[in-house]
């Protein structure tokens, strides 16, 4: 039995292991004080986005971190699901399409018009639960990132 709630500004301890463990796994460099300071803004009712948690009875098991933003391409608002992570040993039982399915019935009550969010190439188990759950490749694409600071 899991539980799924939008993390208030309490939870910073809650999240902040398992971000540390998803940064690893994707070679993510930062310190804990950048992980924390980057993390603090989007606890609670944020205008810049949410993080919702995933509890079991043994703790926080997964988290998924959206950003808001606005595109004139699809008409309003929209959010990039920043950061998605679901701990080894819960993953393939559901949880992480239940958390996706929750995050994306919020958007939709906020009115987020689109959610977009990115796979690498070879996480094959990532992208067919994006697929089932109604995401789209956009091949003509490709992300690009150019870091300011």
């Amino acid at each position: 039995m899991i539980s799924i709630a939008l993390a208030g500004e309490s939870n910073s301890q809650d999240v902040l292991p398992l971000m540390q463990a998803y940064h690893e796994f994707e070679g993510i460099s930062l310190t804990d004080a950048e992980r924390e300071s980057a993390l603090r803004p989007l606890l609670g009712k944020s205008p810049l986005g949410g993080v919702w948690l995933v509890w079991s009875g043994n703790g926080c098991i997964g988290y998924l971190i959206a950003c808001f933003g606005y595109s004139v391409e699809f008409c309003g608002r929209d959010a990039f699901v920043d950061e998605f992570f679901i701990q080894e040993a819960y993953r393939g039982q559901g949880i992480g399409r239940q958390l996706l399915l929750r995050v994306q019935t919020e958007m939709r009550a906020l009115n987020i018009r689109a959610l977009h969010l990115e796979v690498a190439h070879n996480n094959d188990n990532a992208r067919h639960l994006y697929v089932e759950a109604g995401f789209s490749g956009r091949q003509q694409f490709m992300l690009m990132s150019c870091k300011l600071f």
